[in-house]
């Protein structure tokens, strides 16, 4: 009886091991959570098709740039059959102000006949059928299903990578490393609207060029080397985000 016991526990999933205790995990999220209580992804999108596509446009470049460029498009082009009557030319007069724009229209005319033909003009709810269409990736496919479908997925993109390493909260040497270990740490209370927190929070206060701990609200639980004060910012629920106010 005590073998198969040791056994069974030995067979359990091990949750990584953190620098933060669960405790602190819940303290840090639950402070996230009265900054912003409904945060949002700050890219434009008319329907589930829209934010797919800005999404996949938006690797490499920034949301606002991604924003300006879309505005146009998604007026004559907000169904995968309208993006197909527009064309990869047209296509690409609209988005060639962003970034590898040659290629993303290629890979967005190529998804548009995908869901055309494969999945009846609908975008599919699955990650699996998502990274099947050309220029979707895993991150592409875990924002969509977030956003536009209310899964509780985490999307890895260069902020969260950075503060998960940078605050040592899921460290990792590739996306899905870091994804893997935030998945199992964060309390699952708080899950659905990490990404956006974590997102928000990387762009606006733990910054890549230099982070400004002074108005960090998490800065007394932060465990980062590089971190330069101590006393965490007031803690005041901010106002609510209006996107696309700014280009």
């Amino acid at each position: 009886m005590e073998n198969a016991k040791l056994k069974k526990r030995k067979s359990a999933p091990r949750r990584p091991k953190s620098l933060y205790s669960q405790e602190e995990l819940r303290e840090i999220f639950r402070r996230f959570c009265v900054q912003r209580p409904e945060p949002k992804g700050e890219l434009e999108h008319i329907n589930p098709f829209t934010l797919l596509v800005a999404v996949a446009l938006s690797a490499q470049a920034t949301d606002a740039g991604v924003n300006k460029a879309t505005r146009a498009l998604f007026k004559v082009a907000d169904t995968p059959e309208k993006m197909l009557e527009l064309g990869e030319e047209r296509l690409r007069d609209y988005i060639k102000t962003i970034g590898l724009y040659r290629n993303k229209a290629k890979n967005v005319i190529a998804l548009s006949r995908m869901l055309v033909e494969n999945f009846g003009g609908e975008v599919p709810r699955t990650r699996d059928a998502l990274v099947t269409l050309p220029g979707v990736g895993r991150k592409t496919a875990n924002v969509v299903l977030s956003m536009a479908f209310g899964q509780a997925t985490l999307a890895v993109d260069t902020h969260i990578f950075r503060i998960a390493n940078r605050i040592r909260l899921a460290p990792g040497k590739t996306p899905d490393e870091v994804e893997e270990k935030l998945i199992r740490i964060i309390p699952d209370e708080y899950l659905y609207h990490a990404h956006h927190w974590l997102i928000l929070h990387g762009r606006y206060v733990c910054k890549a060029r230099r982070p400004e701990c002074e108005h960090c609200i998490i800065a007394d639980l932060c465990k980062s080397p590089e971190k330069t004060c101590d006393i965490p910012a007031p803690l005041v629920e901010l106002p609510p985000q209006v996107i696309g106010a700014t280009a």
